[in-house]
């Protein structure tokens, strides 16, 4: 069984704030199995995941999430919800790897195990929510998959590769910025054009649609 040193710690704790938004079920799932498999010991706060009543239900929200995501709207409602469980779950993740013996790390973890899971989360509920406007199914179906696969190689990357990871996660957070910024511009357009058509005014143009421009746009 491998003992984590500082710096998996602490990409552990990056690595589970972050992927908490995204999808927070499979991070409890994961993170439980490897300490209950004996692959790694797991820090005195994350005990409980691997008890067996925690992995059953985990494991059941895993697969009521995998289908529920990948239903256009019915993703979107799910996020949502999980606004209020995926952002908070993040932080108590975080700061669970160094527990309550280590109070200002922990304290740190969970400031910074918070503010990931909500960057996260919101980036990927502002471009489900954009996807949506879309009246194909692929891309959102394509998106969860992404979705599901990135989770886990970040779980991995942080404790194989903690330094690699934390660039990896410099970069995810500078994408997932550009990716409200521009998924929030298009729905907020979006929402207004709709609102100009129930209220009688002049519609102004066509139905704005989604794309992704480079973040190196100058028309951005």
């Amino acid at each position: 069984m491998n003992t984590l040193d500082t710096a998996q710690l602490i990409a552990l704790a990056g690595a589970l704030g972050w992927a908490s938004g995204v999808r927070l079920y499979l991070v409890v799932l994961l993170t439980g199995l490897a300490g209950f498999m004996g692959w790694m010991q797991l820090p005195q706060g994350l005990h409980l995941l691997a008890h067996p009543v925690v992995l059953g239900a985990s494991g059941f929200m895993v697969f009521v999430e995998f289908f529920a995501d990948k239903i256009p709207g019915l993703d979107s409602l799910w996020d949502v919800v999980h606004t209020v469980i995926r952002i908070p779950a993040g932080a108590a993740l975080a700061a669970g790897v160094f527990g309550a013996d280590s109070g200002v790390m922990a304290l740190l973890a969970a400031l910074a195990g918070g503010t990931l899971a909500a960057t996260s989360h919101t980036a990927k509920a502002t471009t489900r929510a954009a996807i949506n406007t879309s009246p194909e199914p692929f891309t959102n179906v394509g998106a969860s998959l992404v979705e599901d696969s990135l989770v886990p190689a970040g779980l991995w990357l942080a404790i194989a590769h903690p330094v690699v990871f934390v660039v990896v996660l410099i970069l995810m957070l500078v994408l997932s910025i550009w990716l409200i910024r521009t998924c929030w511009r298009f729905l907020r357009q979006l929402f207004a054009r709709v609102a100009r058509i129930f209220s009688g005014r002049p519609d102004s143009g066509p139905t704005p649609a989604f794309t992704l421009k480079s973040p190196f746009s100058k028309n951005d």
